[in-house]
């Protein structure tokens, strides 16, 4: 059996290179994307972290540095995001059917399997095709392990020599050992800021010397998972390619809204969105869910803050819209206080079990016969929706009100989904 040879490839400050694609004059600029109503900046390029400004930095506070150095800020535009992250992975599941798409912007490829004579060239011109094909930079990092990997890949993002790869695999010992040296320990991939200092306590200060812990040791600090990071290190792969992914647990879906409110048909439309955007979900992970819960609160900035939650369990597991959104407007109903200014809400699925087989309860009350028609209405708006777009087709409790949904004051068109948004070539 060939040894693993890992592959990731990292999107460069994801959500601002999908905005920049449809808009080259903000080259060399510096560009934030904000999050849910406008709030924080969960993306930057590299002009705008240069400014200083953090992940998370909250636009309010920042709003004078962002007028002083022209930053351009956009709301997230996920639809984009989404369907620019579906085509680069569109074109790695070309190259190689072993992938785990680990996130939006982060895929790791097996590539022991594949005729590769130099791993770092290959590198090189996978990266020049994505830029020219989907016009999106990346990092690519090559490793025996999908940690190494992860650092090679953050390696050739910030060190401007590399040319946006680094191949920690076909390098010496002493080579990869003086490229661990320059990776602080709170910057690898397990560790983070929770670890960091438990680590530091003791002299570890960096991915070297933590690949020259004792196993003993690391396992006594971080347990099984503290092992396995020191053979990562040493390029011994103990993190297998995920192709699959696990079944979710849960399945939650919330939102802050965006403007507070005291209406109970606005909380009721956003409930509703909720209850059918996880049902969604549900459905395409082939499972059913037994029980659903509500939580909303105030805003926790205010003195005046509040929480509430309920639940409702089903007497048969579903995965129908109707019935999720009933239950979860109908729960909030006997919990809604008119003195209150709702700031958020979320609607959570637990319990979750597989669709392919439908359980009935011992009273009888569940129908295999009613179960089959809700499984086969859902599946035909699933269908009218894949085919006519997203909600096309939707249960009117979702319209009872817009003025929950979060503020996306600075969204740029959707570019590649919609018809009416497409680019317009201006004639010189």
């Amino acid at each position: 059996m060939k040894k693993p040879i890992f592959a990731l490839i990292d999107c460069n400050n994801f959500f601002v290179s999908c905005e920049r694609l449809f808009r080259p004059e903000l080259a060399n600029r510096p560009v934030v994307v904000l999050s849910s109503n406008d709030g924080c900046a969960v993306s930057r390029s590299n002009e705008a972290k240069a400014l200083g400004i953090p992940m998370g930095a909250p636009a309010f506070k920042y709003r004078q540095l962002f007028e002083a150095n022209g930053v351009v800020s956009f709301s997230a535009n996920f639809e984009l995001y989404g369907d620019l992250s579906k085509r680069l992975v569109q074109i790695l599941t070309a190259i190689t059917p072993r992938i785990e798409v680990y996130s939006v912007d982060e895929s790791f490829l097996d590539l022991s399997l594949l005729a590769i004579d130099d791993h770092e060239q290959w590198a090189k011109d996978l990266r020049a095709r994505v830029l020219r094909d989907i016009g999106i930079p990346v990092s690519i990092g090559i490793g025996g392990s999908k940690t190494l990997a992860k650092i090679g890949a953050d390696i050739g993002k910030k060190d401007p020599n590399s040319g946006g790869v680094c191949d920690l695999y076909h390098i010496s010992l002493a080579e990869r050992q003086t490229a661990l040296n320059g990776i602080p320990v709170r910057n690898i991939w397990g560790v983070g800021r929770r670890l960091a200092p438990q680590l530091q306590a003791e002299g570890v200060a960096n991915a070297a010397d933590l690949a020259q812990l004792r196993s003993a040791r690391a396992r006594q600090l971080m347990g099984v998972h503290g092992e396995q990071m020191v053979l990562e290190l040493n390029g011994t792969s103990c993190i297998p390619l995920e192709r699959q992914h696990k079944p979710q647990k849960m399945i939650s879906r919330g939102r802050t809204f965006g403007e507070d409110t005291n209406q109970a048909h606005v909380v009721e439309a956003a409930l509703a969105s909720f209850a059918a955007q996880s049902a969604f979900r549900l459905r395409q992970s082939q499972q059913l869910t037994r029980r659903a819960s509500i939580f909303l609160n105030t805003d926790r900035h205010k003195a005046s803050y509040r929480q509430w939650g309920s639940e409702v369990v089903f007497g048969a597991p579903t995965a129908d819209t109707g019935q999720l959104i009933s239950a979860v407007v109908g729960a909030f109903s006997k919990i809604y206080d008119k003195s209150a200014a709702y700031h958020r809400a979320s609607v959570t699925l637990h319990d979750l079990v597989p669709d392919s087989v439908f359980q009935v309860d011992l009273l009888g009350q569940a129908s295999p016969a009613q179960h089959g028609l809700k499984v086969a209405r859902s599946r035909a708006v699933d269908a009218l929706n894949k085919r006519f777009g997203k909600r096309t087709v939707r249960y009117a409790a979702e319209d009872l009100a817009s003025a929950w949904e979060p503020r996306r004051k600075l969204k740029s068109p959707r570019y590649t989904t919609s018809w009416d948004e497409l680019p317009k070539i201006k004639p010189l």
